[in-house]
């Protein structure tokens, strides 16, 4: 047999009996929790996609972790460190590092016939992985840059190319300062690239690593550093740590020494803006679980008065206060469980329209992205779902106490 409290709970949940009062307050308080789901969706949705579009883009265009000089200054003009194959098998034992990749960079600037800029050429070899920079490739090809010859090519942003007024194919001049000597270097553009990360489309070129050495007049083995890739992520400060100890504090053959750090430790404002969406989104929560659950309790207030006469019937036929305040709690849930389903639909169609066609925009000189990003995360949606309906509930325990206050010779006499 059929629950008896749960069969009344469902009766009044499909009646479509009900005062001019009542059926206002349900519909708006299944709408606050449709509405509150769907804007949590949104935001958790947004803040991982953004998140995770920004953390790629910063280790796209450099690594998980570099090994540079310890001497390195806040600058482009770098201190040289020697990589070769013992220090490769050295890095390439360690548990978690999935790609090693050599560079250098030279500080300089491009002069066209009317204009100039200060740029950053930053060298690579045959080893360079260019999955990021063919995703955003927007002209050309890749050469094939090595560390045994110069190519005379490089890879430009758009931003560069339209402040230079360049396009693809055209030779650039550029300079560079060695000692007290000028050092020049004639360039045709292979590629043009665009990133949106206005940080490096400001300021680099990409070409062989051999040019950039001579430039840097250094010798043989010597580069800026080496980038490496990692398989986890989430293990970036252990595999930090170990790379740490067998590596940092060590000398190579010219005197030099090594130091380690994470794209984190080396972009601290960026990743620490990354960190504030945190609290942005944890604000938003709790104002819509708010919301939400205050919009629910006005609504199972009234329900309540208008049901007085029926909670007197089910008193008088000796039902106790807590088998009828489970009667509406019941009939909660049904009616927050309706809402749910709403706000689920609505979130979750925004996160499909929103990653398939972009509609909404940003600017990409603030925002390093051109539209709002993002990422349905599969735990986070569970956990949106069971903590709405827990909060729900459970913020509606206490107004439910009133039913206690209702004596069945009162409410059956003034029906």
């Amino acid at each position: 047999m059929m629950n008896w409290k749960l069969f009344i709970a469902k009766r009044i949940y499909r009646s479509n009996e009900g005062g001019k009062v009542s059926k206002p307050a349900i519909r708006i308080a299944m709408w606050g929790i449709a509405v509150g789901l769907a804007v949590m969706i949104v935001a958790v949705s947004v803040v991982i996609g953004f998140k995770h579009e920004v953390r790629d883009k910063v280790v796209g265009l450099g690594a998980d972790i570099s090994i540079t000089n310890f001497d390195i200054q806040k600058s482009y003009e770098t201190e040289p460190i020697v990589v070769e194959d013992s220090l490769v098998q050295v890095l390439c034992a360690v548990d978690g590092v999935k790609h090693i990749q050599r560079y250098s960079t030279k500080a300089g600037m491009i002069m066209t016939d009317d204009n100039f800029l200060g740029m950053v050429l930053k060298g690579v070899a045959e080893e360079y992985d260019w999955t990021f920079i063919k995703k955003h490739l927007l002209e050309g090809e890749i050469p094939h840059f090595t560390d045994t010859a110069s190519t005379n090519f490089t890879l430009v942003s758009r931003t560069i190319a339209n402040k230079l007024r360049l396009k693809l194919g055209d030779k650039l001049y550029t300079y560079y300062v060695d000692g007290d000597k000028v050092r020049a270097r004639r360039l045709q553009i292979a590629g043009i690239y665009q990133t949106n990360f206005s940080m490096y489309d400001d300021l680099f070129l990409l070409t062989d690593l051999y040019t950039v050495n001579r430039l840097n007049s250094w010798a043989s083995g010597q580069v800026s550093g080496v980038e490496l890739e990692v398989t986890d992520y989430e293990r970036l400060e252990d595999i930090k740590e170990d790379i740490r100890s067998r590596v940092d504090m060590q000398t190579d053959r010219y005197g030099h020494k090594y130091y380690t750090q994470t794209v984190e430790e080396s972009n601290p404002q960026i990743f620490a803006w990354l960190d504030l969406l945190d609290l942005n989104v944890w604000v938003i929560l709790i104002l819509m679980t708010g919301v939400a659950g205050f919009t629910m309790i006005s609504g199972l207030l009234i329900i309540i008065l208008e049901r007085t006469n029926m909670i007197g019937v089910l008193k008088a036929l000796g039902a106790d206060n807590w088998s009828i305040r489970k009667v509406f709690l019941s009939f909660s849930v049904f009616l927050i469980g309706r809402g749910m389903l709403w706000g689920n639909i609505f979130g979750l169609l925004f996160v499909w329209v929103q990653s398939s066609f972009h509609l909404f925009k940003l600017d990409p000189v603030t925002y390093y992205v051109d539209s709002v990003p993002v990422e349905f995360n599969l735990w986070w949606w569970v956990l949106l779902n069971v903590c709405t309906l827990l909060v729900s509930v459970l913020m509606l325990v206490g107004p439910s106490y009133l039913i206690t206050r209702i004596h069945p010779a009162k409410s059956i006499r003034f029906e």
